[in-house]
Protein backbone atom coordinates (compact mmCIF):
# COMPACT_ATOMS: atom_id res chain seq x y z
CA UNK A 1 0.00 0.00 0.00
CA UNK A 2 1.17 3.52 -0.85
CA UNK A 3 0.22 6.53 1.25
CA UNK A 4 0.75 10.27 0.91
CA UNK A 5 0.84 12.54 3.97
CA UNK A 6 -0.48 16.11 3.90
CA UNK A 7 0.23 17.83 7.23
CA UNK A 8 -0.40 21.32 8.59
CA UNK A 9 3.15 22.64 8.34
CA UNK A 10 2.39 25.54 10.69
CA UNK A 11 1.63 23.36 13.71
CA UNK A 12 4.35 21.51 15.58
CA UNK A 13 1.94 18.79 16.72
CA UNK A 14 0.94 18.05 13.12
CA UNK A 15 4.58 17.71 12.04
CA UNK A 16 5.30 15.52 15.06
CA UNK A 17 2.33 13.32 14.17
CA UNK A 18 3.61 13.03 10.61
CA UNK A 19 6.91 11.74 11.94
CA UNK A 20 5.03 9.25 14.12
CA UNK A 21 3.14 7.92 11.10
CA UNK A 22 6.40 7.48 9.22
CA UNK A 23 7.84 5.64 12.23
CA UNK A 24 4.75 3.39 12.51
CA UNK A 25 5.05 2.46 8.84
CA UNK A 26 8.50 0.97 9.38
CA UNK A 27 8.15 -2.77 9.18
CA UNK A 28 4.67 -2.58 7.65
CA UNK A 29 3.77 -3.15 4.03
CA UNK A 30 3.33 0.59 3.51
CA UNK A 31 5.29 2.88 1.22
CA UNK A 32 5.20 6.64 1.80
CA UNK A 33 5.25 8.52 -1.51
CA UNK A 34 5.93 12.18 -2.34
CA UNK A 35 3.31 12.38 -5.09
CA UNK A 36 -0.35 12.14 -4.05
CA UNK A 37 -1.28 10.82 -7.51
CA UNK A 38 0.77 7.69 -6.82
CA UNK A 39 -0.87 7.03 -3.44
CA UNK A 40 -3.69 4.66 -2.59
CA UNK A 41 -4.68 6.63 0.51
CA UNK A 42 -4.06 10.19 1.68
CA UNK A 43 -3.43 11.03 5.33
CA UNK A 44 -4.54 14.55 6.29
CA UNK A 45 -2.94 15.71 9.55
CA UNK A 46 -4.42 18.80 11.21
CA UNK A 47 -7.93 20.07 11.74
CA UNK A 48 -10.90 20.41 9.43
CA UNK A 49 -9.18 23.24 7.55
CA UNK A 50 -6.32 20.97 6.58
CA UNK A 51 -8.79 18.29 5.55
CA UNK A 52 -10.63 20.74 3.26
CA UNK A 53 -7.37 21.72 1.58
CA UNK A 54 -6.49 18.05 1.14
CA UNK A 55 -9.90 17.34 -0.40
CA UNK A 56 -9.37 20.11 -2.95
CA UNK A 57 -6.08 18.53 -4.09
CA UNK A 58 -6.98 14.89 -4.59
CA UNK A 59 -9.66 12.40 -5.60
CA UNK A 60 -8.07 9.61 -3.55
CA UNK A 61 -9.60 8.32 -0.29
CA UNK A 62 -8.62 10.53 2.66
CA UNK A 63 -8.28 9.70 6.33
CA UNK A 64 -8.04 12.61 8.74
CA UNK A 65 -5.80 12.63 11.80
CA UNK A 66 -7.03 15.27 14.24
CA UNK A 67 -4.42 17.64 15.64
CA UNK A 68 -6.79 20.61 15.46
CA UNK A 69 -9.80 21.66 17.53
CA UNK A 70 -13.19 20.36 16.39
CA UNK A 71 -12.35 17.61 13.93
CA UNK A 72 -15.75 16.89 12.37
CA UNK A 73 -13.97 15.56 9.29
CA UNK A 74 -11.15 13.71 11.00
CA UNK A 75 -11.30 10.06 12.02
CA UNK A 76 -8.19 9.29 14.05
CA UNK A 77 -6.53 10.75 17.14
CA UNK A 78 -2.70 10.86 17.20
CA UNK A 79 -2.51 8.33 20.03
CA UNK A 80 -4.31 5.71 17.91
CA UNK A 81 -2.14 5.80 14.78
CA UNK A 82 -0.79 2.24 14.97
CA UNK A 83 -4.25 0.76 15.37
CA UNK A 84 -5.54 2.85 12.46
CA UNK A 85 -2.74 1.70 10.17
CA UNK A 86 -3.33 -1.94 11.13
CA UNK A 87 -7.04 -1.61 10.37
CA UNK A 88 -6.34 -0.02 7.00
CA UNK A 89 -3.88 -2.76 6.05
CA UNK A 90 -6.40 -5.41 7.11
CA UNK A 91 -9.15 -3.74 5.09
CA UNK A 92 -11.18 -2.92 8.20
CA UNK A 93 -12.61 0.34 6.90
CA UNK A 94 -15.16 1.69 4.50
CA UNK A 95 -15.20 4.74 2.23
CA UNK A 96 -17.97 7.34 2.26
CA UNK A 97 -18.57 9.44 -0.85
CA UNK A 98 -19.29 13.02 0.17
CA UNK A 99 -21.04 15.45 -2.13
CA UNK A 100 -19.22 18.60 -3.26
CA UNK A 101 -20.32 21.88 -4.85
CA UNK A 102 -18.76 23.91 -7.63
CA UNK A 103 -19.58 27.12 -9.40
CA UNK A 104 -18.62 30.08 -11.51
CA UNK A 105 -18.63 33.87 -11.37
CA UNK A 106 -20.08 35.64 -14.41
CA UNK A 107 -18.80 39.20 -14.60
CA UNK A 108 -20.84 42.04 -16.12
CA UNK A 109 -18.48 42.09 -19.12
CA UNK A 110 -19.13 38.40 -19.77
CA UNK A 111 -15.90 37.03 -18.29
CA UNK A 112 -16.35 33.75 -16.44
CA UNK A 113 -14.24 32.70 -13.44
CA UNK A 114 -14.43 29.10 -12.31
CA UNK A 115 -15.01 28.36 -8.62
CA UNK A 116 -13.24 25.11 -7.64
CA UNK A 117 -15.01 22.12 -6.12
CA UNK A 118 -15.68 22.64 -2.43
CA UNK A 119 -16.49 20.06 0.24
CA UNK A 120 -18.19 22.40 2.74
CA UNK A 121 -19.71 25.38 1.00
CA UNK A 122 -19.54 28.20 -1.50
CA UNK A 123 -20.50 31.44 0.23
CA UNK A 124 -20.95 35.09 -0.63
CA UNK A 125 -19.75 37.31 2.20
CA UNK A 126 -19.14 41.02 2.77
CA UNK A 127 -16.24 42.69 4.52
CA UNK A 128 -16.65 44.45 7.87
CA UNK A 129 -18.62 47.47 6.58
CA UNK A 130 -22.04 47.74 4.98
CA UNK A 131 -24.33 45.10 3.54
CA UNK A 132 -24.80 43.30 0.24
CA UNK A 133 -27.97 43.47 -1.86
CA UNK A 134 -28.54 40.41 -3.99
CA UNK A 135 -31.19 38.26 -5.62
CA UNK A 136 -31.30 34.54 -4.86
CA UNK A 137 -32.54 32.53 -7.86
CA UNK A 138 -33.09 28.77 -7.93
CA UNK A 139 -33.63 26.99 -11.24
CA UNK A 140 -34.27 30.39 -12.87
CA UNK A 141 -36.98 31.32 -10.36
CA UNK A 142 -36.47 34.22 -7.92
CA UNK A 143 -36.73 33.11 -4.28
CA UNK A 144 -36.07 36.47 -2.64
CA UNK A 145 -34.20 39.74 -2.87
CA UNK A 146 -31.94 40.03 0.17
CA UNK A 147 -30.14 42.74 2.08
CA UNK A 148 -27.69 40.75 4.18
CA UNK A 149 -24.13 40.04 5.21
CA UNK A 150 -24.10 37.22 2.68
CA UNK A 151 -25.49 33.84 1.73
CA UNK A 152 -24.13 30.34 1.23
CA UNK A 153 -24.84 27.09 -0.56
CA UNK A 154 -23.54 24.27 1.59
CA UNK A 155 -23.25 20.52 1.26
CA UNK A 156 -24.46 18.10 3.93
CA UNK A 157 -20.84 17.77 5.08
CA UNK A 158 -20.64 21.55 5.41
CA UNK A 159 -23.82 21.77 7.47
CA UNK A 160 -21.78 21.66 10.71
CA UNK A 161 -19.40 24.41 9.58
CA UNK A 162 -20.25 28.02 8.58
CA UNK A 163 -23.86 27.00 7.97
CA UNK A 164 -24.33 25.89 11.58
CA UNK A 165 -22.90 29.14 12.98
CA UNK A 166 -25.44 31.04 10.86
CA UNK A 167 -28.37 29.08 12.24
CA UNK A 168 -28.65 26.55 9.44
CA UNK A 169 -29.73 22.93 9.93
CA UNK A 170 -27.49 19.97 10.70
CA UNK A 171 -27.70 17.44 7.88
CA UNK A 172 -26.61 13.81 7.64
CA UNK A 173 -23.29 14.16 5.75
CA UNK A 174 -24.07 11.23 3.44
CA UNK A 175 -27.29 12.88 2.19
CA UNK A 176 -27.45 14.52 -1.24
CA UNK A 177 -29.11 17.89 -0.86
CA UNK A 178 -28.10 21.54 -1.01
CA UNK A 179 -28.79 24.01 1.79
CA UNK A 180 -29.23 27.70 1.00
CA UNK A 181 -28.58 29.75 4.16
CA UNK A 182 -28.63 33.57 4.33
CA UNK A 183 -26.18 35.32 6.65
CA UNK A 184 -27.74 37.96 8.94
CA UNK A 185 -30.49 38.89 6.46
CA UNK A 186 -32.61 42.02 6.88
CA UNK A 187 -35.74 40.25 5.68
CA UNK A 188 -38.67 38.16 6.87
CA UNK A 189 -37.34 35.19 4.89
CA UNK A 190 -34.37 34.58 7.18
CA UNK A 191 -34.37 30.77 7.33
CA UNK A 192 -32.46 28.15 5.38
CA UNK A 193 -34.02 26.52 2.34
CA UNK A 194 -33.36 22.85 1.55
CA UNK A 195 -32.91 22.19 -2.17
CA UNK A 196 -32.66 19.17 -4.41
CA UNK A 197 -29.18 18.09 -5.44
CA UNK A 198 -30.23 18.87 -9.02
CA UNK A 199 -30.84 22.55 -8.23
CA UNK A 200 -28.81 25.39 -9.69
CA UNK A 201 -28.50 28.48 -7.49
CA UNK A 202 -27.71 31.90 -8.89
CA UNK A 203 -26.81 34.84 -6.65
CA UNK A 204 -26.99 38.15 -8.53
CA UNK A 205 -25.13 40.97 -6.76
CA UNK A 206 -27.40 43.98 -7.29
CA UNK A 207 -25.68 46.55 -5.05
CA UNK A 208 -22.69 47.01 -2.76
CA UNK A 209 -23.24 50.01 -0.49
CA UNK A 210 -20.95 52.30 1.48
CA UNK A 211 -17.66 51.04 0.05
CA UNK A 212 -18.62 47.46 0.92
CA UNK A 213 -16.49 44.71 -0.58
CA UNK A 214 -17.94 41.28 -1.22
CA UNK A 215 -16.29 37.94 -1.87
CA UNK A 216 -17.01 34.42 -2.93
CA UNK A 217 -15.51 32.03 -0.38
CA UNK A 218 -14.99 28.46 -1.59
CA UNK A 219 -14.19 26.51 1.56
CA UNK A 220 -12.85 29.77 2.97
CA UNK A 221 -10.70 30.85 -0.01
CA UNK A 222 -11.78 34.31 -1.30
CA UNK A 223 -12.48 35.70 -4.78
CA UNK A 224 -13.57 39.36 -4.89
CA UNK A 225 -16.96 40.29 -6.34
CA UNK A 226 -18.37 43.49 -7.85
CA UNK A 227 -21.88 44.86 -8.36
CA UNK A 228 -23.52 43.17 -11.32
CA UNK A 229 -21.67 39.87 -10.86
CA UNK A 230 -23.62 36.63 -10.83
CA UNK A 231 -22.45 33.61 -8.85
CA UNK A 232 -23.76 30.26 -10.08
CA UNK A 233 -23.52 27.24 -7.75
CA UNK A 234 -24.47 23.60 -8.26
CA UNK A 235 -23.62 20.08 -7.21
CA UNK A 236 -20.23 18.92 -8.50
CA UNK A 237 -19.63 15.63 -10.27
CA UNK A 238 -16.55 15.23 -8.05
CA UNK A 239 -16.91 13.64 -4.62
CA UNK A 240 -14.61 13.53 -1.62
CA UNK A 241 -13.85 9.99 -0.50
CA UNK A 242 -13.56 9.81 3.29
CA UNK A 243 -12.18 6.75 5.05
CA UNK A 244 -14.20 5.66 8.07
CA UNK A 245 -12.71 3.15 10.52
CA UNK A 246 -15.50 2.97 13.08
CA UNK A 247 -19.18 2.21 12.80
CA UNK A 248 -20.00 5.61 14.26
CA UNK A 249 -23.00 7.61 13.09
CA UNK A 250 -23.05 11.33 12.45
CA UNK A 251 -25.30 11.59 15.52
CA UNK A 252 -22.40 10.28 17.62
CA UNK A 253 -20.09 12.86 16.06
CA UNK A 254 -22.54 15.68 16.71
CA UNK A 255 -23.00 14.67 20.34
CA UNK A 256 -19.25 14.46 20.93
CA UNK A 257 -18.47 17.81 19.29
CA UNK A 258 -21.43 19.99 20.25
CA UNK A 259 -22.54 18.81 23.70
Amino acid sequence: MKIFINADNFKEIALKTKDEIISCCNGLDIEIVDDSKKADIIFSIGGDGTFLKTASLTDKPIIGVNTGTLGYLTEVNPDDLKNALDNILDGNYHVEDRMMVEGSIIRQNGDVISIPESLNEIAISKNINGVVRFDAIVNDKLINSYIADGIMVCTPTGSTAYNLSCGGPIVDPTAEILTLTPVAPHTVLNKSIILSKRSTVKIEITELRDNTSAYVLHDGIPIELASGDTVEIKKSDKVTKIIKLEDRSFIDTIRENIS
